[in-house]
């Protein structure tokens, strides 16, 4: 039998929700207010996400996506290039999708 490695993957979540909250110039307070959670404590909650300290789960990782105007692979992406990527093709029509992605393959294999 093979061995595994022990390979330490950082959450990239943290680093993506606040770059794209920082963005839409939201607070967080209001980001967790608008995505349903207490007044009280959407700032609290909002900071330990981003923090690191607790991760949302996939559901409110999705509603905090549609009110950031990012696809749920945003938060996913482990460097920004890619990040930057997967936010373009998002906004792509299927067909241009589709245009993109023959041209990409038709590169890769030439």
């Amino acid at each position: 039998m093979g061995t595994k490695k022990n390979v330490e993957v950082e959450n990239p979540i943290p680093a993506r929700l606040k770059a794209a909250r920082k963005k839409a110039k939201i607070t967080q307070k209001d980001l967790g207010v608008k995505i349903g959670m207490e007044e009280s404590s959407a700032s609290g909650r909002m900071n330990h996400y981003e923090k690191g300290r607790h991760v949302p789960d996939i559901g409110t990782l999705t509603r905090m996506a549609e009110e950031l105007g990012v696809p749920l692979n945003y938060f996913f992406c482990k460097d920004d290039v890619t990040a930057e990527l997967v936010c373009l093709i998002d906004k792509l029509s299927d067909e241009e999708k589709t245009e993109l992605l023959k041209k990409l393959n038709s590169e890769k294999s030439a």
